[in-house]
């Protein structure tokens, strides 16, 4: 079976092409040229690593600049391209707002499918490619626009918030999205006292319990978040006994309500740096752990994790490979692209009308 850098092109044509094209030595100029993003991350890459690493990010910086593009990478990136090659990180909320306000003409985005296709429906008029568009997502697969619309004709007149988890074509037959971060909100904030909340049953599970509306669910998961049990927290309990566990509301119920805090990967993130807490696990994908303990020196992080094998797709020679050949490009019919679009940015407009009614 050939191995490819892409959905498109063989491994070995790609890397022929690119040691042709750019100079992929660990030379001294190189090391010297990196030396600060390795003092940011040297206790999560081994040196022997960073020495293959290094070249491919250099290039990728100034590529990059040369292509007017920008890069955006979620949390579960890896700690070479989330410290090495973003401009912009964040979990989906922030990406989709990100994607609002960039400049350049280009967006790679290092992430799954879904989210390269919300950069798209925020920018029409830009080129977005992503590394490797076999980078999926259970919970975008578990789900269809004939789903939707069948759950529209059980339960009718009942809105519908959709996870940004989902493709553009189930975004654009439902009502406004949501993030792990903002579900709760957008709940309350509906004039309905029943809401169906699709496709994640577990993030639906979890804002049902602190709401006092009827959520209706769909039988959708994420395969890195629904594989934890809370035999596993009393497990880590026991092997870490003063280290604080922190969760994804993407997991289980029971997950959660053994854990010391659950929230989004962003709020995951603030919780960390706000508490400061001597040894942390967190529940959820593994390189989000690697990237916050760059960030946070003096909090020790501890293994409870599961890797994602989508965002695991993406990988700095398929970055530096997008980049070079303007590949892979991700496009939505416009007629999807323009409902789609209205239910992201009622999200987004969601999140501002609320601040200015704080303030």
């Amino acid at each position: 079976m050939v191995q490819l850098i892409n959905a498109l092109t063989p491994m070995d044509e790609a890397r022929a092409i690119l040691s042709k094209e750019f100079d992929l030595k660990f030379t001294k100029a190189v090391e010297k040229e990196t030396a600060d993003i390795y003092e940011h991350v040297k206790d999560r890459i081994p040196e022997i690593e960073w020495q293959f690493y290094a070249p491919l990010i250099r290039e990728i910086n100034k590529l990059k600049r040369e292509k007017d593009a920008v890069i955006l990478a979620h949390n579960y990136q890896t700690p070479q391209i989330f410290h090495g090659v973003a401009d912009f990180v964040g979990d989906s909320l922030q990406l989709a707002i990100e994607a609002t306000k960039v400049k350049q003409q280009t967006i790679i985005q290092c992430g799954v499918h879904f989210m390269a296709e919300t950069s798209k429906l925020l920018n029409p008029e830009k080129t977005v490619l992503i590394p490797d568009s076999r980078a999926g997502c259970s919970l975008a697969s578990s789900i269809t626009p004939e789903d939707v619309m069948a759950m529209r004709e059980q339960y009718p007149g009942v809105p519908v918030v959709t996870y940004v988890n989902t493709s553009a074509a189930v975004k654009a037959v439902t009502d406004i999205c949501c993030t792990s971060s903002n579900a709760l909100d957008i709940v309350e904030g509906l004039d309905s006292d029943t809401v169906m909340m699709i496709p994640d049953q577990y993030l639906a599970q979890n804002t049902a319990k602190k709401t006092k509306k009827k959520i209706i669910t769909w039988a959708g998961a994420c395969e890195v978040h629904e594989t934890f049990t809370a035999k596993d927290i009393e497990e880590l309990r026991q092997a870490y006994p003063t280290a604080k566990i922190i969760a994804h509301p993407e997991c289980p119920t029971e997950v959660i309500d053994a854990c010391d805090f659950s929230g989004s990967t962003s709020g995951m993130i603030n919780w960390v740096k706000t508490e400061r807490p001597a040894n942390v696990v967190m529940v959820t994908e593994c390189s989000m752990s690697d990237n916050v303990a760059a960030e946070t020196p003096g909090v020790q992080f501890l293994k409870g994790c599961n890797i994602c094998p989508h965002m695991k797709r993406i990988n700095l020679e398929n970055v530096l490979w997008s980049l070079h050949t303007g590949t892979e490009e991700v496009t939505v019919d416009p007629e999807i692209a323009e409902k789609a679009r209205g239910a992201v940015e009622r999200m987004i407009n969601f999140g501002k009308d609320k601040n200015a009614t704080k303030k």
